[in-house]
């Protein structure tokens, strides 16, 4: 899942919901910290109600995450998406194609939200700047131990970016694909793969509710009701 997959069963609880975002946000700050559910879920029940939602918006990013990875349709697509990077690019038979797949599918599966629904786009978005970033910060720096004082200027550059919106653009999409490979040290993905990224958009989208409905039958994003 992606920030809004993450954050959208939560909306009721501000704070809770944009913390589903920390893991992430956390890989770009620093690699070497990591916001552990074992970290987590020792301030889940704390007095301290803003430490307890950050804690908690936490532990409800890995325990989705959890799920969502298992799922059969995640599972079949990210490989059908990676046999076809294969074969767009001959000789790349390596971690990359896997990698590419699986975020691919992650970040298509937030453009949905939004395309059906600009609203939900600008809610989540409001949410985030309304929150005080500082905050967030303090309670990540006590559930980790460490100094992280980059947190809170990324979360104002991730508000000033809106980069989800570009999810939709099969060439901004490949942009913003591109920031995370040169993030982990791959190499880029040619241009020629913007027509694919067309087709692979049809694929995940054919998935998208059995991908994102939990082993347990329950209905968070409200599937049924629709």
């Amino acid at each position: 899942m992606n920030f809004l997959c993450h954050a959208i069963p939560y909306f009721d609880q501000p704070l809770l919901a944009i913390s589903t975002g920390i893991p992430d946000w956390m890989s770009v700050v620093d690699r070497k910290v990591r916001a552990r559910g074992k970290l987590a879920a020792v301030h889940a029940d704390s007095p301290d109600t803003e430490l307890a939602q950050v804690a908690s918006g936490i532990l409800r990013h890995i325990a989705d995450d959890r799920w969502f990875h298992g799922t059969e349709a995640f599972v079949e697509t990210n490989l059908r998406l990676a046999v076809q990077l294969r074969d767009l690019l001959p000789g790349d038979t390596g971690f990359r194609p896997m990698f590419v797949g699986h975020i691919l599918i992650e970040m298509l599966l937030d453009s949905y939200w939004i395309r059906d629904d600009p609203e939900i786009g600008h809610r989540y978005y409001r949410m985030v700047a309304d929150a005080d970033p500082n905050t967030v910060q303090r309670c990540v720096v006590e559930i980790t131990g460490k100094p992280v004082v980059a947190l809170a200027p990324l979360i104002t550059r991730f508000c000033d970016t809106a980069f989800l919106y570009d999810y939709s653009d099969p060439t901004k999409l490949l942009m913003r694909l591109n920031q995370v490979m040169s993030r982990v040290g791959l190499s880029q993905l040619p241009e020629s793969l913007v027509d694919w990224l067309a087709e692979a958009d049809k694929l995940v989208e054919s998935r998208r509710q059995r991908m994102l409905t939990p082993p347990d039958g329950t209905d968070p994003f409200g599937f049924g009701s629709g």
